[in-house]
């Protein structure tokens, strides 16, 4: 059975009807199938569909991030990788359900596979906990990225999840710290490390997995600090003003690859990720094999230069480069040259002032 969002009510209408076409049991009995009533009614739905998805807000775009057919983590690993080999526990509490982990081949190259699974159904959803990670899942991945680095194996990461899980066992066992050192593990390896947001991306729930050499996101999904609901509920304590709050976060896809924060857009089939799965599967495998190619040449420290110069770039011009002229080899600023003008202005404004004051005192002497 299929479900429709609130904006698809006249595609239901459309696909009733042709579910009603396609059976021959009429109310008279068996009759011949109308094949060419059919025909026209599907290109209305894609028509329809088209028109609908070509003007999703950033409210309906969350919408259809969070639908139930969406295809899960789970999936994506079955279809894209092989000899998946699942690793469980962190080694210190026990094993975190909602997030799947092992090794696998892609392209006959072993990978790590991290995946944030949310569930196909409700008892399915429970265990898997909704999507929302505990500390003791944190510090599995933990352990598979260091793992993996230690082997010299890339890390891909499927991100899909509202949030970190906030229940009062989390905060007992370090939930914070967990993600902090997440983040921290993701930042430092030397092997490539890609992350593909699949449906919702939030909060530092998301950012623990996706501190990615490349961030790719589905042209349906999410990314952002704060669930919608959320930041209209602590903005203007209205929780029905999710649609203000969606368009004023920038958690689009087409918004963040505008400001650099993701790297690239994976078209989804018309009318979502859901009504096609298996060709999605095939143009996340692509995407993930032609940017692991990318880094195939570099060495250790370039990898690890490339994933830290583009986070430090984020909301910046230029970003930073590689400098000789700075102790152990650190990082230094590069800005545009009308930003060198300004700063270098601000800084000698006294001066400046002086010597403006200067020549004016002398023209008027000149005059005079």
């Amino acid at each position: 059975m299929k479900n429709y969002l609130e904006f698809e009510k006249e595609i239901k209408a459309l696909e009733q009807e042709v579910d009603e076409l396609k059976s021959p049991f009429g109310s008279e009995g068996i009759s011949e199938v109308d094949t060419q009533k059919i025909k026209q009614t599907q290109n209305g739905i894609n028509e329809k569909l088209k028109e609908i998805y070509n003007n999703l807000n950033s409210w309906q775009r969350t919408q259809v991030a969070r639908h139930e057919d969406r295809p899960k983590a789970n999936f994506y690993i079955k279809k894209i990788f092989s000899k998946f080999t699942l690793l469980s526990g962190d080694r210190y509490f026990g094993d975190d359900k909602s997030v799947i982990a092992g090794f696998g081949l892609i392209d006959n190259k072993s990978v790590l596979i991290i995946g944030q699974e949310k569930g196909e159904d409700l008892n399915s959803r429970i265990e898997r906990n909704f999507g929302m990670m505990r500390p003791e899942g944190y510090r599995k991945c933990i352990r598979l990225m260091n793992l993996a680095d230690r082997f010299q194996i890339p890390v891909i990461s499927f991100v899909d999840t509202p949030g970190a899980y906030p229940g009062l066992g989390a905060e007992q066992r370090g939930q914070a710290s967990a993600i902090a050192n997440s983040i921290e593990c993701c930042m430092s390896l030397s092997v490539p490390n890609i992350s593909v947001i699949i449906g919702e991306g939030g909060s530092g729930g998301a950012i623990a997995l996706a501190s990615s050499n490349k961030v790719i996101m589905l042209e349906n999904s999410i990314y952002s600090v704060i669930s919608p609901e959320g930041c209209a509920s602590i903005l203007w304590r209205d929780p029905s003003k999710s649609l203000q709050a969606a368009e004023a976060m920038k958690l689009t896809a087409k918004d963040l690859l505008n400001l650099g924060v993701i790297d690239e857009i994976v078209p989804e089939p018309l009318g979502g990720a859901h009504r096609d799965p298996e060709n999605i599967a095939a143009d996340i495998k692509r995407s993930i094999i032609k940017n692991l190619k990318g880094f195939e040449n570099l060495s250790k420290e370039e990898i690890y230069d490339h994933r830290k110069t583009k986070f430090l770039q984020i909301g910046r011009d230029q970003g930073f480069s590689k400098s000789s002229n700075l102790e152990g080899g650190g990082l230094s600023y590069k800005g545009s040259i009308i930003q060198k003008i300004v700063s270098h202005v601000e800084k000698n404004k006294l001066i400046y002032v002086g010597t403006g004051l200067l020549a004016l005192s002398s023209l008027i002497a000149l005059i005079y």
